[in-house]
Order: structure tokens, then sequence, then C-alpha cells
């Protein structure tokens, strides 16, 4: 499989985990642990895709602090190509989450306000849009501001260069809202495609045709344990995830499966098998204790892919 070329925009940042070792008792001190390491959707996105052996490229606000050290060293141990708009008066941004035992989120706080300064005004620069003509990819999550997505969805369009997204959140995901006819997949899980649509469908066979109504035209629907969906204009299809023995945090799952799938998609593959690859990926991230699997590959995705149930094809 030849690399591509890929640059990332938005999420780098630093996540504090604390996972509860015991039964989780709300309102009440709980015994655990803490984790503290690079994270953010987009640079999870950058450094799985350059473990895949992809040129990737990453450009995101950072703060002149030490979270921000600590960004750098991650993105240079993953081989990324860390470009940071570095603010020096301004702390890096955080995402603090509480995890139970079995690796479920219990609450997070999302500290991302530097990102507001990733102004649409920053896409103008020359250099900016070289590298936007330059890359076989470009993908952003909606950590920016929704004014900067929709200019670099403008931009690409005219650079013919194709456009992924990574929801975040169903606060975040309505900044692509002007910007969803120029994506080439949205990934999203069932609660942020919900807060896009307005709606949930009787069955998960039934989110391709809502999507497309909202004027998405291609895009991933993830339900954790149970079936993921992907679409474009022409097919859908759904995968059932095999059962994960070992889980271990699910944080980063979502982001190993949209790199999954933009790595089989990107070398032609169709969506039935780009999301066989894409859940092959994600089984690998929850496996792990880091939001990155440090043993993702194309051979751990190739392994973890004879677990994976054939694609269904939906009408």
């Amino acid at each position: 499989m030849t690399g591509r070329t890929i640059l990332v925009m938005g999420g780098a940042h630093v996540d504090r985990r604390g996972r509860i070792a015991g039964d989780t008792a709300p309102g009440a001190s709980n015994p655990g642990s803490w984790l503290v390491e690079a994270g953010g959707g987009g640079f999870n996105v950058a450094r799985n895709l350059a473990r895949l052996r992809h040129a990737v490229r990453l450009v995101s606000p950072r703060g002149g602090d030490p979270e921000g050290e600590l960004v750098a060293t991650a993105a240079l141990a993953a081989g990324v190509e860390d470009t940071p708009f570095v603010f020096l008066d301004r702390a890096t941004p955080s995402y603090t989450a509480i995890i139970e035992r079995n690796g479920d989120l219990v609450i997070a706080l999302a500290d991302m306000d530097l990102y507001r300064l990733f102004s649409p005004r920053r896409l103008e620069q020359r250099a900016m849009r070289a590298a936007i003509a330059a890359a076989d990819l470009v993908v952003t999550d909606a950590n920016l501001p929704a004014e900067t997505l929709t200019r670099l969805a403008h931009a690409a369009k005219a650079a013919h260069t194709p456009l992924a997204g990574i929801a975040i959140s169903p606060a975040k995901v309505g900044r692509f809202r002007a910007a969803l006819d120029s994506l080439a997949f949205l990934f999203m899980n069932e609660a942020e495609a919900r807060a896009l649509t307005g709606a949930t469908p009787a069955e998960t066979a039934g989110w391709p045709d809502l999507l497309r109504k909202s004027g998405l035209a291609a895009g991933v629907v993830t339900r954790g344990s149970r079936e993921a969906v992907a679409f474009d204009r022409q097919t859908a299809v759904l995968v059932r995830p095999p059962q994960i023995a070992g889980l271990c945090d699910v944080t980063g799952a979502g982001d190993a499966l949209a790199s999954g799938f933009l790595d089989a998609w990107l070398a032609g593959g169709p969506p039935g098998e780009a999301l066989r690859r894409g859940v092959a990926a994600a089984a690998i991230a929850l496996r792990s204790p880091r939001a990155v699997a440090e043993n993702m590959s194309g051979d751990a995705i190739a392994a973890a892919l004879a677990h994976v149930p054939p694609a269904e094809i939906l009408p």
C-alpha cells in the first residue's frame, strides 16, 4: 500500500483521564489513577495514519507551555510533521475525562477555548493554500470554529482535495452543517448523528437516509459495541463489531476507526471493506490504555480483520 500525503487540522491537546478502580460511586470520592498524554481527535487520527505509513502534517493552535511541548514530543515520536500556530501567552487546550473500570466514559470536560483563534484568515496564508493543494486528503475535526470549517471546505473543493471530518461531540458536530455537501466522509457516533439530524431511525440501517436528507453525501455512524454503518452516494453497508476481550479504554476508538477506514479508502477500497478495516483498527485501540495504540500498523489491522464479519449491503 502506497503512503499518501495527508494534512490534518484540528484538536491536538492534552488528555487527562482518571480511571475508577472499583464500582462507580456517583457523588462520592472514588479510588483510581490518572493518565496524562497527548490527545485530540485530529491528532489521534494524524498519529494513527502516520503509523499506517502515510506522510502526515499537523496544523493546530497550541499554547507556549509544558503541555504544548508534550504534544510536540508525541508528534515527533509518531512521525507526524508538526507545524502548530503557537500562542505564547495562552494555555494549550485540554480534555479531562473520568472513566469507569470497564472503560466506559462517565463524564468529560473539554477546555478548548484556544481553538477559536484558528480563524478562516489562517487558511488564506500562501503556505496553507499550498499545503491543501498538495495533499491527497485533508482531515479536520469539529474543534475548529464553524466559519473556519466552512472556509476549509471551500478551499479543499477548489483544490480538488477530498476533505474528511471528525464530529468530536454532539455539541460540536453542527459546526460542519454548512460544509456537509463538501465532505468526502463525516465520522460520528450515534449521539452526534442524532444531534445533526434531530431524529433517530428505528434501526441502524436508517441512518444513511436520515443523514442524506440533512445534506451529507457520505459518512460513518458508530454505535459502540453495536453495528456500525457507512454510506456514500451509491451504497450503504453495515458491519457488526466483534466482541472485544480485554477492553481497556474507549478513548480514541472512534478516531482509530476513522483512520483505518480512510487508510483503506485512500487505497481504493470500497465502503464495506473500508468499514471492516476501520472496525479492526478500533478493536486494536480498545485494547490499549492510550488514545493511540502503540502497536497500530497495517499488519495489526490485517490480523484483527480476521475477527471482523463481512460487511452487509443495505437496501
